[in-house]
């Protein structure tokens, strides 16, 4: 019988057999980053988004969208019959968060050091030298979000290295390419990327992006990445895509024997526990300590930026023992965004991301073992569990429900193609004993300190505001909240006094007595300047001081109450941060020749006027009625 002289059979989507195949820098990067194969949605965007076609793309969370965009702009600008020329833009990728932008933007790095005239310039993004002019083409990226770096330092970079793909949130991306000295001609630019286009085209960004397209050509290359793109489809027509193809991959699943579509992946196994409000704490330390095996990396999503604040103060004494805490939301200044970030993703014993739905998009942390929602959100809740399962890992997402009307939430979840079942394993039971127990614990520490008393009382506030926000509200309806049993799993003193509950004649010191004019702060310094406030707001009102004066000192003393001592820190902040810059500046000028500080002069002197430009700019739109939506942040 001849021998065989067939091979062995290759994969469906194995690298090498894309058409048109990959270049061999790029089959290497691929095998060192440990992909065998394309996954369902690189392989459907290849085979457009290489050529000369504009995408949508609709793909589960976790499922290789970075990397499926990312190869084909890489290809164009490689292959781009325009030499290089400086200051000239051949690619931007627009991401809603600094966190997202700066994980894709790490992305393109590994894959450009296989890549060797590209990887030379690598080493240029963390020196001073100017980027060396060069025959050969080469894909120079820069990051551009706000925060630690100033627009004027991105303007500088930008200036030195002459990058050729910019990869940015919106607002510090419009105002760069604000700046006339930045190219982004028809004949040159290739493509544009929106990755979470859906958020991109939300109300709050739509403003910088508008902006951002005006400066671009309308020949061009468009693509638009999301795991659920139905907001954005609506708007395609806007950002300029000419007869987009849609690309939609789902997974395929089994269900009582009939095939259906499922929008998550299929390692992630999604559940739900219906729980009290004062339940729900002693029960997420009871999953935590009763998981086989014991989660490394846990995500727990809270609904506001002031939540987190909160629970990250007094949430550690109730987690089981070896559990480290490390708080996440946008209201962080920069610096500690990052640091915090950077800690989660670094650990090696038991950790647990307390967050907002700054971490819900787009962000590979790789290892989530558990994704739980505290509180259950419309319209992210496919991308909160999303951080779990990731790449064919095994992954837990845990959703808490009230008992009664918030139980449909699970019809409304299969009806929207994501199936959901009870939480089985780990058996859960929280006895009323065991949640006073907790109530008592987090109240303790209320009493003991006003700024945790104060946290708690405007947290519980933005959560009811940001519950009245629900999507399905006739799911979450306010008039079915338990107000007492909220009050006590928040561990409240007393109630707020908010609309909501004015009208339905709560004890608003649920019971307990506490005189919460009484509590001091922890902080001396703070309960000094607290104690004459309030003395010369009695002497006010005792010496028959006329209203209007009374009332002044009363908003004075409950504005200067709680965040005095915020406000002088954030100054002393700033101050040393802008010693330590002139330092550095100083000792940057020292080293440098007379014809370099010249030239740093005249940089200088242009980035000035450029700024002024954009201020002139800026003050002419509001004369004219217009709003300054550039992205500051991230609203919760």
């Amino acid at each position: 019988m001849p021998e065989s002289t067939t091979g062995p059979k290759k994969l469906p989507r194995a690298w090498d057999a894309l058409t048109p195949p990959l270049a061999e820098w790029i089959l290497d990067a691929m095998s060192a980053m440990g992909h065998v194969q394309a996954t369902p949605v690189q392989k459907a965007t290849f085979d457009f988004f290489r050529g000369n076609k504009d995408v949508v793309v609709e793909a589960v969370t976790g499922s290789g969208k970075t990397l499926a965009y990312l190869i084909p702009v890489v290809e164009r600008i490689l292959r781009s019959d325009e030499s290089t020329k400086r200051n000239h833009v051949k690619a931007i990728v627009i991401s809603p968060t600094r966190e997202l932008a700066t994980q894709i933007y790490k992305v393109l790095l590994d894959l450009l050091a296989f890549h060797p005239d590209s990887a030379q310039f690598l080493a240029y993004a963390d020196g001073d030298e100017k980027r060396p002019d060069t025959a050969g083409h080469v894909v120079v990226p820069q990051l551009c979000v706000g925060g630690i770096v100033k627009a004027t330092e991105d303007l500088r970079t930008f200036l030195r290295l002459s990058p050729n793909i910019l990869i940015g949130t919106p607002g510090r991306l419009a105002e760069l390419l604000s700046s006339p000295h930045v190219k982004t001609p028809s004949t040159f630019f290739e493509c544009l990327v929106l990755d979470e286009a859906d958020r991109l085209l939300d109300m709050g960004f739509q403003e910088s992006l508008s902006r951002i397209l005006g400066f671009l050509p309308k020949t061009r290359r468009t693509g638009l990445f999301s795991a659920s793109v139905n907001d954005a489809v609506q708007e395609i027509i806007r950002v300029g895509l000419l007869y987009p193809h849609k690309i939609t991959v789902r997974v395929k699943s089994l269900k009582n024997g009939d095939v259906v579509d499922k929008r998550t992946p299929a390692s992630l196994d999604i559940k739900y526990l219906v729980t009290k409000a004062s339940q729900k704490l002693p029960a997420l330390s009871q999953i935590l300590d009763k998981l086989e095996p014991r989660p490394q990396r846990t995500i727990v999503f809270l609904s506001t930026c002031y939540a987190v604040k909160y629970f990250s103060r007094v949430l550690p004494p109730l987690l089981p023992e070896g559990f480290s805490l490390i708080p996440l939301h946008g209201k962080l200044e920069a610096p500690a965004r990052e640091k915090n970030f950077a800690r989660f993703l670094s650990s090696t014993s038991p950790t647990v991301l307390l967050t907002t739905d700054v971490a819900a998009r787009g962000l590979d942390i790789p290892q989530v073992d558990l994704v739980v929602q505290l509180d259950p959100h419309t319209k992210n809740f496919i991308h909160r569990c999303g951080r779990a399962g990731r790449a064919g890992r095994k992954g837990l997402a845990v959703v808490f429900l009230h008992p009664g009307r918030e139980e449909e939430y699970v019809q409304f979840l299969e009806a929207r193609k994501t199936p959901i079942t009870p939480l089985l394993e780990p058996a859960v039971a929280v006895s009323e004993e065991e949640a006073e127990r907790a109530a008592i614990k987090i109240r303790a520490q209320a009493r003991a300190d006003r700024d945790v008393f104060q946290m708690a009382q405007r947290a519980f506030v933005s959560w009811v505001r940001s519950f009245l926000e629900q999507q399905a509200t006739s799911i979450f309806r306010i008039g079915d909240l338990d107000w007492l049993d909220l009050a006590r799993g928040w561990g409240l003193l007393e109630l707020p006094k908010m609309p909501e509950t004015r009208d339905l004649g709560l004890d608003r010191s649920l019971g307990l007595g506490v005189d919460t004019e009484a509590i001091p702060f922890r902080d001396r310094a703070r309960e000094k300047k607290r104690q004459a406030e309030l003395a010369a707001w009695k002497a006010a009102k005792a010496s028959g001081a006329d209203a209007e004066r009374a009332a002044e000192l009363e908003q004075k003393r409950k504005r200067n109450e709680a965040w005095s001592g915020k406000h002088e820190k954030q100054d002393t902040k700033v101050a040393r941060r802008e010693k330590k810059r002139r330092k550095r500046e100083a000792e940057t000028l020292s080293k440098m020749t007379e014809e370099e500080k010249e030239e740093r002069r005249k940089l200088d002197q242009m980035i000035e006027e450029v700024r002024r430009k954009n201020e002139a700019a800026r003050l002419q739109a509001q004369a004219e009625g217009g709003d300054d939506d550039e992205f500051t942040g991230f609203a919760d």
